[in-house]
Parts: C-alpha cells; structure tokens; sequence
C-alpha cells in the first residue's frame, strides 16, 4: 500500500476501523491525507453519541482549565485525535508518524483534482449490519458546538456541480475521438505512418 500520498475519502467509513488501518500505515511510514471527515460514520445513534461526547466535553483539569483536556469541535480534528490516541504521539517514532497525517472537511485544493481511495474493511455497508444506527461525525460536531456546517456544504455542493462539468466534458471528448478514429482520413494517415515504423 506504499505510495508517495494516500488520499482517503472519508465518506461511508467507520470512525475506529478507519482510524486504525490509518495509524497502522502512519507507523510504517506512508504519508496520508483524509478528505470531507464531516461524513465519516460512527456506530451507535446520534443521541447516544451525543451523550458520550457531552460526557467527554466536562472532562478537564481541576486546577486550572485551559491548560486541558483539549476538546475539538471540527470532525477533522476529532478524527484525528482518534488516531493520535493509537499512536505513541510523546515518543519520537510516534510523533513523526503523527506528522504524516493531514486531515480535512470537505476536498479542498489540490486534492479535488486527485484521485481518491477508499479502505474496504473500514466501509460501514461491509462492516455494519443493515439496522444497525449509526450517526456521521459532522452531526457530533455540530451539536458540540462546530459553526461551520453550512460553508462545508455549500463549497462541497459547488466542488461537485464543477467535477460534473468536468466529466460532462471529457465524456464528449472521449465520443469525439472515437468518432474520428472510425474515419476514412485517419485511417489514410495511419496507413501512411505504418509505412515508416509508427
């Protein structure tokens, strides 16, 4: 699975399962980016969820606040401390894994123009029974007080209105070319390009 960027699709995976091959790879050394982590799923309904992380939220230090338990608000970041929590993150090998993480709502530049993956085993229709309740994290964020909802998916809903265009295009040129590989001309040209080795 070794490659220069691994660029996962968050969408439809599981929170834990998704986490932990991603820690896992992190540690072997592969650089990894996690795109639109607002609609990554998490088991359990969305009111059970939000009582676990209402629960966590009064976590804090009895001398002084600020000073933590830290609370995130984004889905990014609470992803990503799903996978600090798998990682030795004070020791050296782990921090420098750590690193190696980026982590996003939404797809934002450059990576709407790469091509994305997704991970099998962390993919809630082959991981969860069908009944099952789950929730998203965008939901959790929200309701923990992330005020950002609304921009996420109007810039997402525009990312996939352009990506539309995009294939609508290349769609035509694609027609276009075997339309005219079928023609007469062509296939004088190619005759006369055989002749010399092409």
């Amino acid at each position: 699975m070794f490659e220069k960027e691994l660029l996962i699709d968050g969408r439809g995976h599981l929170l834990g399962r998704l986490a932990s091959i991603v820690a896992k790879e992190l540690l072997r050394g592969q650089r990894i980016v996690v795109v639109r982590c607002e609609a990554i799923n998490k088991s359990g309904s969305l009111f059970r969820n939000k009582l676990k992380y209402y629960e966590f939220l009064r976590k804090h230090k009895n001398s002084n606040h600020r000073r933590g338990a830290f609370h995130f608000r984004t889905p990014s970041r609470m992803f990503w401390r799903t996978v600090r929590g798998m990682l030795t993150h004070k020791l050296a090998r782990g921090s420098i894994a750590l690193d190696k993480l980026k982590v996003f709502e939404g797809v934002p530049y450059p990576y709407d123009h790469k091509k994305r993956v997704v991970i099998p085993d962390a993919l809630k229709v082959l991981r969860m029974k069908d009944h099952r309740k789950f929730c998203n994290l965008g939901e959790i964020a929200k309701l923990a007080g992330w005020k950002r909802t609304d921009v996420v998916a109007k810039l997402e809903e525009n990312r996939k209105a352009k990506a539309q265009k995009y294939f609508e295009l290349k769609q035509k040129k694609v027609v276009a070319r075997k339309k005219a590989e079928g023609s007469s001309e062509v296939a004088k040209i190619k005759e006369e390009l055989a002749k010399y080795g092409f």
